[in-house]
């Protein structure tokens, strides 16, 4: 789906990267590039077509057992016992593990994505001890011969329940009178701290300037509250690993993740392993979005293979995925906004509480940072809550805790315009956030994209075409602040002159073509002569994991780095064969030649001439780099979006969408535009349809896509697409991560064209049918 980028892609202001024209291979220039900005065929795709590639659930090893998870079936409840003998004793049960075969651990923080994660927190989640906290809470585990056997081995397993009162409503939970999910969690980042526990794990303020202040100065104030539900990140492929633990103590696991080496650590140290012992290996991933950022069946995998001795596969049902697993929380948040009659905003003023699940760390902190982020605004004061309720644990969810915050900001923004007679996009325009900015969360912006994506949505054809009667137009933008982290690649030269690229961040998103482009652009040779792979956690160094948008830009400075070690060791190689000294040779448009007529007249030394020499000039050539990425890009965009609302059933349909983001520099434009598609359809279905229904007793009503429904193609129309290129300054060829934006405009985006068709405000999610026929009556 490309709608209209081909034509759209607006290079105006991109500066060209490295051409493999001087040593370091960094520096910008006014020469085109060759290949950053092409489309070639990705390299995995002839696999991925033809069924070879290998997913969570492909792995087969000898002697391989099926495990499977016994869960509660309660929503809150003491664990009195567990009786597993029975299971145990059963012909072809291998291994039985419950909670006493996982040591408790301590509190201890540690980063997971974009969120963090606490070991102690962990380990309960993973298999419950004293309480099941959520219906579907992992209570054992059993190994067995065959899934048969499984099964009927779970059904003997004996937990003597005691069922307690429950709370899953974010503002019930914060009540003071709200059953505790912990009786022993007290609330931070206030002071004092309290005293008594309570369900509110964590309080977060950012303030900019005096919200008071500000909003003396207003003329128009408006302030509104708003709710979203969980949602599910939507991936297909179910979570599945196969682990397997030998007799010297060393593990392999292979699993379907967005990053191996978090994998490796949480499990070693769940299992109380060194991690050198333990190989994780990424599989390839169908579907992720953040939602494969924590383990679930991993450590239960391993533990059951070091008990039994046999390998152990293990695999989620789509029923066990949405009771088990971590979705988007849901919120309840409330804004204020203050503006003058010229509009300008003068103040903003936001309080977020966030569903965290059943164990504290929701994406609150990332909401807050979002929230106003768009925005040039002198007072700002943005609250959230940390809110743990019995569900199961939130999990990442593409720009996590972003959509949320944005989508209540993003329609009072909109009310106000029309509340002053002001063009939606031209308020946006004269607010907008621009390079010098301070954001409200902390940090002054450099070069951003903001205002370039909203001129291209005020001039592009889908704004100014007409509208027929009963339909509305929207307009939302947003924001993600984007990440850079550890992160290792090789490049290893081959005889033929061919290069493997390994690279440690799993690719959920096309990441091995765009590191592809970076390496050839960087070594100046073609790109189908790079080889890519991604790395197990014995291959490279350690490398944090695929999200936050930050492969692209982390990983390609590593490549780029590591190229560019190629290209120091390729000139000392060809100094050697011409009997020169290293700084006497170039390296240009993938050959080394003499640096000038002082060094000799030599012929040009192509990469495959230097290869297959190698062996004579001082053996293999690899390039390596280790990196810190620093200097993440923030991420822009602009939703356009038409929709009609049929008033005899309240079914709102989207008849035109238009999403308009700053990539930085579009490295294979064809997965930048899959990006923006396929964060504006997730946003359509979280806007419309999707989320997670619970009865009275705390359990999931619609465990599956039959009844939790996320858009198929007959519900979305093309998705068109524009790339803004404001180049990031900190990376060579000037990338920003592009993933996490696009879907945290079209919620908004959505609700302000229902808006703009019926003249109603909708500040619940989803926009369903019924609560639109709901609100039609209630105009009459």
């Amino acid at each position: 789906m490309k709608g209209e980028a081909d034509s759209a892609v607006d290079r105006s202001k991109a500066k060209d990267g490295p051409a493999g024209g001087s040593e370091t291979g960094g520096e910008k220039g006014d020469t085109p590039t060759r290949w950053i900005g092409t489309r070639p065929v990705r390299p995995d795709g002839v696999d991925k077509v033809t069924g070879r590639a290998r997913f969570g659930a492909d792995v087969h090893l000898p002697n391989m057992l099926v495990g499977k998870v016994l869960r509660s079936p309660h929503a809150h409840a003491r664990i009195r016992s567990i009786d597993a003998s029975a299971a145990s004793a059963l012909p072809g049960v291998k291994a039985v593990i419950t909670r006493d075969d996982f040591e408790d651990r301590p509190s201890e923080f540690v980063p997971a994505g974009e969120m963090l994660v606490n070991y102690r927190d962990m380990v309960r989640n993973v298999m419950a001890r004293e309480k099941a906290l959520y219906e579907g809470h992992a209570v054992a585990a059993v190994a067995a011969v065959n899934e048969r056997i499984a099964r009927q081995a779970l059904s003997m397993i004996r937990v003597a329940y005691e069922p307690l009162a429950h709370v899953i409503d974010v503002d019930e939970a914060m009540a003071p009178d709200a059953p505790l999910v912990h009786e022993d969690l007290i609330t931070a980042g206030v002071e004092p701290p309290p005293t008594a526990p309570s369900n509110i794990a964590k309080r977060i303020e950012f303030v900019h300037g005096d919200v008071s202040k500000g909003f003396a100065a207003a003329d128009i104030v408006v302030e509104r509250s708003f709710r979203t539900c969980p949602v599910h990140q939507g991936y297909i492929e179910p979570h599945a690993c196969v682990a397997s633990f030998s007799e010297d103590g060393q593990a392999d696991l292979w699993c379907s993740t967005q990053g191996h080496f978090v994998v490796r650590g949480h499990c070693a140290k769940l299992l109380g392993m060194e991690v050198s012992k333990l190989r994780v290996i990424a599989s390839e991933i169908g579907g992720g979005f953040g939602g494969k950022t924590v383990v679930y069946l991993e450590p239960l995998a391993l533990m059951l293979s070091r008990k039994s001795g046999h390998p152990v596969k293990m695999a989620m049902t789509r029923e066990e995925i949405f009771r088990a697993t971590g979705p988007a929380p849901g919120t309840h948040i409330r804004v204020k906004v203050g503006m003058r009659n010229d509009g300008r905003i003068v103040a903003g003023e936001a309080e977020l509480k966030y569903q965290a699940g059943a164990f504290q760390g929701s994406p609150v902190q990332a909401g807050c940072m979002c929230a106003f982020a768009p925005y040039d605004i002198e007072h700002v004061k943005v609250i959230g809550h940390d809110v743990v309720v019995n569900r199961p644990k939130a999990a990442a969810y593409r720009a996590p805790g972003a959509p949320q915050s944005e989508f209540a900001v993003e329609s009072v923004i909109d009310e106000m315009a029309r509340k002053i007679g002001m063009d939606p996009l031209q308020l946006r325009l004269a607010n907008a956030a621009k390079e010098g900015v301070k954001a409200a969360y902390g940090p002054t912006f450099g070069p951003i994209g903001l205002v370039e994506t909203l001129e291209a949505a005020r001039d592009h054809p889908h704004y100014r075409a007409p509208l027929a009667p009963g339909q509305g137009r929207g307009i939302a933008s947003g924001f993600w602040f984007n990440i850079g982290g550890q992160t290792c690649a090789t490049l290893n030269l081959g005889e033929d002159g061919t290069v493997a690229l390994v690279a440690g961040t799993p690719d959920i998103g096309g990441s091995r073509a765009s590191l592809c482009l970076q390496a050839a652009e960087t070594l100046g040779v073609d790109a189908t002569r790079i080889r890519p792979r991604i790395g197990d956690t014995a291959t490279l160094g350690y490398t944090f994991l695929t999200g936050g948008s930050r492969t692209t830009f982390a990983s390609g400075m590593a490549v780029i780095e590591a190229a560019n070690d190629m290209i120091r060791q390729l000139r000392k190689r060809a100094a050697m064969i011409w009997d020169i000294d290293a700084d006497a040779v170039r390296w240009v448009d993938g050959e080394a030649r003499p640096a000038g007529a002082n060094a000799g007249e030599f012929t040009p030394l192509s990469l495959a001439e230097i290869a297959g020499s190698a062996g004579k000039t001082g053996g293999p050539i690899v390039g390596r780099a280790q990196i810190n990425a620093q200097g993440a890009g923030p991420g822009f965009g602009t939703h356009l979006v038409d929709v009609d609302v049929d008033r005899e059933t309240g079914r709102v349909s989207i008849l035109r969408y238009t999403v308009i983001q700053d990539a930085g520099r579009a490295v294979h434009p064809d997965y930048v535009e899959g990006q923006l598609q396929g964060g504006a359809v997730q946003g359509i279905g979280w806007a419309l349809n999707e989320e997670y229904i619970y009865d009275d007793r705390g359990r999931l009503q619609n465990p599956g896509f039959l009844d939790y429904r996320i858009p198929v193609c007959s519900d979305v129309p093309m998705i068109d697409t524009v790339i803004v290129e404001v180049p990031n300054p900190s990376h060579p060829y000037g990338v920003r991560g592009v993933g996490e934006t696009p879907i945290v405009p079209p919620m908004a985006a959505i609700a302000n064209a229902i808006n703009d068709a019926l003249g109603i405000r909708f500040t619940d999610l989803p926009i369903s049918p019924p609560k639109v026929l709901k609100s039609l009556r209630e105009i009459g």
